[in-house]
């Protein structure tokens, strides 16, 4: 294990993540490690420091998570990001961030995979999405299926005046919520209009909270 560089565990964990994600690794000045991914690259070199502007920049300066949208002014190419910081004995010594290719104007269905063939779903009619069993499961108002997408990704392709991770599990679709239900050490139980019942983990309560004003 003594042998085992920074770089090639950086390597390793990369492979976790969809190859449409790039991920870049910062100290509190500069870009210490980068993957390109086949559909988005940064070109970000080693040793590049951190813009103004960028999520990886906003992240170190608040030493709190950002996850938005950044215009081409940056590095050329539009991209959706969560950068999140990292901390030893306190102090923040960087943080990683994840980049997804930008959404193509006008995508605004989710196509799912039914017995049948694939049914293109509006995003108003998505109730909430749910990784289990290594897929990920969209339920909507009258059809669902499953989708190759992670809910990951999914957090960066869904409307965010919309839909809100509740759960390292789930996604949900604000407006498809009927009653919040609390639930033991401060969690939630959702009850849909479906009639589903969706949980909100202690992770996410605040956030869940804070996002939906109660």
């Amino acid at each position: 294990m003594e042998s085992i560089t920074v770089v090639s565990l950086l390597d390793v964990i990369s492979e976790l993540f969809s190859d449409e994600i790039s991920i870049a690794v910062s100290n509190t000045s500069e870009y210490i490690y980068y993957r390109p991914s086949k559909r988005i690259d940064l070109k970000i070199r080693r040793g590049d420091p951190l813009k103004d502007g960028t999520i990886a920049y906003k992240a170190v300066n608040t030493g709190q998570k950002v996850s938005e949208f950044i215009d081409r002014d940056v590095f050329g190419i539009p991209y959706h990001g969560m950068a999140v910081p990292f901390f030893h004995d306190g102090n923040i010594e960087g943080c990683v961030t994840a980049i997804f290719p930008s959404l193509t104007s006008g995508k605004l269905v989710v196509t799912i995979k039914s017995e049948d063939g694939w049914i293109p779903v509006p995003f108003s009619q998505v109730i909430y999405l749910e990784a289990k069993e290594k897929k990920t499961f969209v339920y909507a108002e009258e059809h669902s299926g499953t989708h190759k997408y992670s809910l990951q990704e999914f957090e960066f392709l869904l409307p965010k005046d919309d839909f809100i991770r509740c759960h390292r599990s789930f996604i949900v679709n604000v407006n498809h919520i009927k009653e919040i239900h609390p639930d033991t050490h401060s969690t939630f139980i959702l009850t849909m209009k479906n009639g589903d019942r969706v949980q909100v983990s202690q992770s996410y309560s605040s956030y869940f909270r804070r996002l939906l004003g109660f």
